[in-house]
């Protein structure tokens, strides 16, 4: 019955005119997921990677920081369409700042480094097939962000759900577009190759790759960085930062016992039964940013060794095919994670940055906080937290956790949050202009909170 699946998958992939190296590597996963690979990493079978290399440690001199960044390309990771916040187009189109989105600031930040480092920097979206039109047109409003001969895009894969009874194809009459699936941002591997772009870079002269999430404006160029990976003569690195709280969904490396590896387990790969582990922020103490680098020449290698399989982990996600329909057919979506190369390359290695380098925003909640006060947007297009320590908010998602609803009750803009510690609210309220939050802040109940009013650790009802 799989094999009859796997084949309609395939065919279905051609029709539809994925390329080759996307439907082998597919085919490499659907024979794990055939066999009945979970992807599931157990505790029992990894250290935690307690000491890894600090930035704040290295010496790396400006010439050569300069020089590696002049070898440097920039990639962004555009697939994303943030309907988790009721969007319907690119994700890095939402305004951030004083009407500039996160794309313009990417633009910025990749212009400024160029004239302050005398950089070609190319900067290269991985866009899927829902983001490209509207991210190619807003870069327009860029002059001169292209580099000659080297495309400002490529795209990412698609690949068919799977049935979970059947291991089948899916069909979804009521929207064939539900049928399909990113394979995860795994793929930008497989698709920097079969798109050519690897190559175009390579015969361009570029050496190095930064990738990171085009919703994290943290992942500013950055040439000390740079300079670092390429002294290390690493053909793979990983950012990490230090966990908190409110990184404990987040990824992280650890040490495979079994060979003594670096590898990466997020929570999809953790047992359900020992998400005490993965969520403890003693025992794993930092977590995977998904701002990466790696070697165009080691990566180039891997790939036409491995006929494009890298044999990245499996990670099997069990899903609706309608998300929003809970009663609709259950199917597995393959996945795989970008940052699970680093077990692929040998010498692969990680580095532990300051905060900043980690902004992303996946909830109105986050939104608000970087459109506030208590983030300022430095000369260089960085994001930086102009406060001790960032506020915390929760927004009822009741009322706020769409960008339509957020924007009609935040209509003149965020309040000030430079001297908030936290700001929650429950209910259906609208602010007015010049509002002040101060302290500790809880909101319950509706309203409208008057223009200039100072909100100070006191509780509304």
């Amino acid at each position: 019955m799989s094999a009859e699946g796997l084949r309609l998958a395939q065919d279905k992939m051609r029709a539809a005119g994925v390329n080759d190296a996307a439907i082998d590597v597919f085919t490499h996963y659907y024979g794990e997921l055939e066999a009945g690979a979970t992807g599931l990493i157990p505790e029992e079978t990894i250290t935690p990677l307690l000491e890894p290399a600090h930035l704040a440690d290295v010496e790396v001199t400006e010439e050569a920081a300069s020089e590696a960044l002049r070898r440097t390309a920039i990639i962004k990771l555009n697939g994303g369409l943030g309907t988790s916040m009721g969007m319907e187009r690119a994700k890095s189109l939402l305004p951030v700042r004083d009407g500039s989105s996160f794309l313009d600031i990417i633009a910025s930040q990749v212009s400024h480094a160029r004239t302050e480092h005398n950089a070609p920097l190319p900067l290269v979206l991985m866009n899927s097939f829902r983001t490209r039109e509207d991210s190619l047109e807003a870069l327009r409003a860029h002059p001169g962000i292209e580099v000659d001969g080297l495309p400002l895009d490529f795209l990412q894969n698609k690949e068919p759900k799977l049935r979970a009874d059947t291991l089948e194809p899916v069909e979804w009459p009521a929207d064939p577009s539900l049928e399909w699936c990113p394979p995860g941002h795994g793929d930008i591997y497989t698709a920097l190759l079969a798109s050519g772009v690897l190559e175009a870079l390579l015969d361009a002269g570029f050496r190095y790759a930064s990738a990171s999430n085009s919703d994290n404006l943290g992942a500013v160029p950055n040439p000390r960085i740079a300079g670092w990976f390429a002294a290390s003569g690493a053909p793979y690195a990983a950012e990490l930062c230090v966990r908190t709280l409110a990184d404990r969904k987040g990824g992280h490396l650890a040490v495979r016992t079994a060979d003594n590896q670096l590898i990466l387990r997020d929570t999809a790969q953790t047992p359900p039964d020992q998400m005490h582990y993965f969520t403890d922020e003693h025992r794993h103490p930092f977590f995977h940013t998904n701002n990466l680098w790696f070697d165009l020449e080691a990566l180039h290698r891997a790939l036409t060794e491995r006929g494009a399989v890298l044999g990245l982990p499996l990670i099997r996600n069990l899903k609706t095919v309608d998300p929003t329909d809970k009663a609709s057919p259950e199917v597995f979506q393959i996945e795989s994670a970008m940052g699970a190369a680093i077990e692929v390359f040998e010498g692969a290695t990680a580095i532990a940055v300051e905060r900043e380098r980690f902004l992303p925003v996946k909830t109105t909640n986050d939104l608000l906080v970087l459109r506030s006060d208590a983030y300022r947007l430095d000369p260089d297009g960085g994001l930086r937290l102009d406060v001790a320590k960032a506020p915390l908010v929760d927004l009822d998602p009741d009322y706020f956790k769409t960008v339509t609803d957020f924007d009609a009750r935040f209509p003149a803009g965020p309040p000030s949050l430079r001297e908030a510690s936290s700001l929650t609210v429950r209910g259906d309220w609208t602010f007015g202009v010049g509002v002040v939050v101060r302290g500790t802040v809880t909101m319950e109940g509706s309203g409208h909170v008057p223009d200039g009013a100072l909100l100070d650790g006191a509780q509304l009802d």
